[in-house]
């Protein structure tokens, strides 16, 4: 194809999805599909206008960069303090959950395709990566409560790092790149000690070096973040360079970044995201004129099948049997929803193409089939998001599940100890309310429940349950009694729920808090005023 026609449809292309994008992000298509699927129309398998090779230098470019700067991205944004508080999923679905998907779909593929086990466990490995960008759509939806998505968000921001090291395990078992005992433990040791430590020092050398010398110059801040995305790419050298892996070194070093805080962190964001955001696109439509002609060779029915069992039975299976049989709080609803969100995406893709390069014996069948399942996990997942969150959002009058009351990911799938929690009255807040120094009235109700009852206690501060953790340990120091103001908090749950989470909370705080029995409710019954809310719909 003539490289001016190639530039013009190119610019064409990017153009109209800017354009269409308000359309696109209220309908049932996602720009992941639109983009995979034009790449699939333009390849050998669709109007034939142009060919790419699995091995061409242009796809490796720029499955490299991508993933690098996603990986990079991903640990600059990722909030430790917050994954400190909530660790809990992560454990549960990074962990058992994770390994279980690995685990089912190397099976079926070795079933189903007759790959020994160091290939099939390359396409389990690959198809247990969960993707941020398919899931996207699913992760900015307001109607869905704020534990659910921050669990998916994390889950799909640090999947990699536990199917890259798996993955590039069984790369070195079909490749034979380590052999023996010591063999294997300076591979460990290359892999997930020296590489992530050369991308952190890059990420923490160059974050001080900029903060360095923009405190001597004013770098223009464009030019902090165009250093920002050279850092990604030295950082993935480093990585290679000392035998570990470019990736998790870009991980690591976005991770040393974000540890350092220095003004490189949202520089790199201002660019980064888009950046990134462009480099996705081509990566779709370059992978799906790749998929193009290699999904031609596949047996269909094979393909179908070990596509149904990835998307309907491992990750469904794996996670949602580990959510369920944990002490977890969370409804069956919830449950289904975070089992089924997990696409396959560009991540696995990138990870497949790893074996290619890496001259795995029989690694084309596996990009190939890792590819039907990504495209098929594209067209259900991203078609299926929106109405999927609209029908979880469809609640019966005053229904607030347990999930929609939890302070942080974490409480969302464990019962915390409330029954220490003192109760007080309404009698006994109207007498607290004339002494000195007074209470502060807190409503820890979510944005869903204030939409169910949109009614208040006048006077009360509105304090999100998700909020709740920053709210005490930045807003009431700040107070004119500081930690040392009573606080009584009230919801509309049944027994108190919310307010007491958020009470015991405080109280491991040295905080004077009590939960007000009964509630918005046991106000209403006692006569007491209350206050309408202006509220805008939610979602």
């Amino acid at each position: 194809m003539d490289p001016t026609l190639t530039l013009g449809a190119a610019s064409a292309i990017l153009a109209a999805a800017a354009l269409a994008a308000g359309v696109i992000a209220r309908g049932p298509v996602s720009f992941p599909l639109l983009f995979l699927g034009l790449g699939l129309l333009l390849g050998p398998g669709g109007v034939d206008v142009v060919a790419i090779d699995l091995g061409a230098p242009l796809l490796t470019i720029v499955a490299v960069t991508t993933l690098s700067l996603v990986l990079f991205l991903d640990a600059v944004k990722l909030d430790v303090d917050g994954l400190r508080r909530d660790w809990w999923v992560p454990a549960l679905t990074l962990g058992p959950g994770t390994l279980l998907t690995i685990a089912l779909v190397t099976a079926a593929a070795a079933v189903l395709f007759g790959w020994n086990w160091p290939v099939a466990l390359i396409a389990g490995a690959a198809l247990a990566s969960t993707d941020a960008v398919t899931l996207r759509d699913t992760l900015r939806d307001q109607r869905l409560p704020f534990s659910l998505r921050r669990s998916l968000a994390v889950e799909a921001g640090t999947n990699d790092l536990i199917v890259l090291p798996v993955l590039l395990a069984a790369i070195a078992i079909a490749t034979r790149q380590a052999t023996g005992p010591l063999g294997w433990a300076w591979f460990v040791v290359q892999l997930l000690v020296i590489g992530p430590a050369a991308g952190a020092a890059v990420g923490l050398g160059g974050a001080r070096l900029m903060a360095w010398v923009d405190g001597r110059t004013d770098v223009p801040r464009e030019h902090q973040s165009i250093y920002g995305v050279a850092l990604v790419l030295v950082a993935f050298v480093a990585g290679e360079l000392v035998g570990g892996s470019g990736f998790l070194a870009a991980f690591a070093a976005g991770l040393a970044v974000s540890v350092a805080n220095t003004t490189l962190c949202d520089c790199v964001l201002d660019l980064g995201q888009v950046t990134a955001e462009v480099l996705l696109l081509a990566a779709f439509v370059l992978f799906g004129i790749v998929l193009s002609g290699e999904l031609v060779g596949l047996s269909a029915l094979p393909t179908l099948a070990f596509g149904a069992i990835v998307l309907f039975v491992a990750r469904p299976l794996a996670v949602g049997g580990v959510l369920a049989l944990a002490p977890t709080s969370l409804s069956a609803r919830a449950i289904g929803l975070m089992a089924w969100s997990g696409p396959r995406g560009l991540a696995s893709l990138l990870l497949a193409l790893l074996a290619v390069q890496a001259d795995v014996p029989g690694a084309q069948p596996v990009f190939a089939a890792v590819g039907g399942v990504v495209a098929l996990s594209v067209l259900l997942h991203g078609t299926t998001s929106t109405p999927l969150a609209g029908l979880y959002a469809r609640r019966e009058a005053g229904e607030v599940r347990p999930e929609d009351r939890a302070i942080s990911a974490t409480d969302a799938l464990r019962h915390l100890p409330t029954e220490d929690v003192p109760r007080i009255s309404v009698e006994e807040l109207l007498i607290a309310q004339d002494r000195d120094p007074a209470p502060v009235v807190v409503d820890v109700r979510t944005e869903v429940a204030r939409h169910v009852r949109p009614r208040t206690i006048p006077g009360s501060v509105w304090v999100p349950p998700e909020d709740a953790e920053r709210w005490l340990e930045e807003e009431l120091p700040r107070m004119p009694n500081g930690t040392a103001t009573p606080l009584v908090l009230w919801c509309t749950c049944k027994g108190e729920a919310t307010a007491a989470q958020v009470a015991a909370a405080a109280r491991r705080r040295g905080v004077d808090a009590v939960a007000l029995r009964g509630g918005l409710s046991a106000w209403e019954r006692s006569g007491q005023p209350v206050a309408d809310l202006t509220l805008a719909t939610p979602g």
